[in-house]
């Protein structure tokens, strides 16, 4: 465990997705990060909101299923007047037990999704939620996607170099097997924050050999972890600070509120903002969410508890 510690100390010292420092507030640190979006340095001020844009027949949330060209731009709209810093839209299912969809059709469902936010104007950047290497470059290529975001951890071979070559923000996220198996994948040979930690140090470095400059990490709640063990990483969040790099936390809806709540997932939206407030309190740079304006009023609650400054994002 020290070994990972300090190999992980070492890797967050190589970061290029910098922070600013902290800046103080009534005795209290508020974290600041600068990543390249777009072509431009973009600087991150608090806690940010990542709105999901499920072009989806079969999302886990169910108000969250967005297929026609029509219900994407209602769904986008919406995120964008609750105030989201960042759009992440997706093609694939990837709750627990699901099924792989082909390619072509990952890709045909995308474009409904990126035509509508090309045609609505947005300068809020637009993040591709895929595990596919080739899905995430014609993304890029077609449409000025500005990050990626890999729920795999890098199972694409050539992720990596696609990452690098576009110089654009990617998503590491900790996970097991696929969604169809990584549920029977759950036993850890260490205790789970550990292995996250081990994991990370090893992943961070093959994308830092690749040229990746701009990493967020994302423990991966919900894929290959118990319901107890996403509760121990959420407790023990602020430990992955030793990465020195930010955080994205996504927990919502999903079933380690609604399980522990004994509600379905249309059910757990007050259960998630709670999770939410955990999630800010153990160092969350980024929270990914279905509910956009319920968690930005969160992330202004919390910011007001510790007298922090509203958060904000600089172009």
């Amino acid at each position: 465990m020290k070994f990972f510690l300090y190999l992980c100390c070492v890797l967050g010292a190589r970061r290029s997705f910098r922070p600013t420092g902290r800046k103080r507030r009534c005795g209290k640190q508020m974290k600041s990060y600068v990543a390249n979006i777009s072509g431009r340095a973009v600087l991150w001020e608090g806690a940010q909101v990542m709105g999901i844009i499920n072009v989806t027949p079969d999302s886990f949330a169910v108000s969250c299923r967005h297929i026609t060209e029509a219900e994407v731009l209602s769904a986008v709209s919406l995120a964008l007047q609750g105030g989201a810093s960042i759009l992440d839209i997706g093609a694939v299912s990837t709750r627990p037990g699901s099924a792989a969809v082909p390619e072509e059709e990952e890709w045909r469902r995308l474009r409904i999704g990126l035509e509508a936010i090309r045609r609505m104007g947005t300068t809020v950047p637009v993040s591709v939620d895929t595990y596919r290497a080739s899905i995430a470059e014609r993304a890029i290529g077609e449409y000025g996607v500005a990050m990626v975001n890999d729920v795999s951890g890098l199972q694409d071979g050539r992720m990596a170099e696609v990452v690098s070559r576009a110089s654009v923000p990617y998503v590491l996220t900790h996970m097991r097997g696929t969604p169809a198996t990584m549920q029977s994948q759950t036993a850890y040979d260490e205790d789970v924050m550990s292995a996250l930690l081990g994991w990370f140090a090893e992943r961070i470095d093959r994308l830092r050999q690749a040229g990746v400059t701009d990493i967020i990490v994302d423990p991966g709640l919900g894929f290959a972890k118990t319901t107890e063990q996403n509760w121990e990483i959420l407790r023990r969040l602020r430990e992955l600070e030793v990465l020195g790099l930010p955080i994205l936390v996504g927990l919502s809806r999903k079933s380690m509120v609604y399980k522990t709540l004994g509600c379905t997932p249309q059910e757990a939206l007050n259960g998630t903002t709670a999770a939410h407030m955990a999630a800010l309190a153990g160092g969350a740079s980024l929270l990914r969410v279905h509910d956009v304006r319920e968690a930005t009023e969160a992330v202004r609650i919390y910011e007001a508890y510790n007298k922090r400054i509203t958060p904000q994002v600089t172009y």
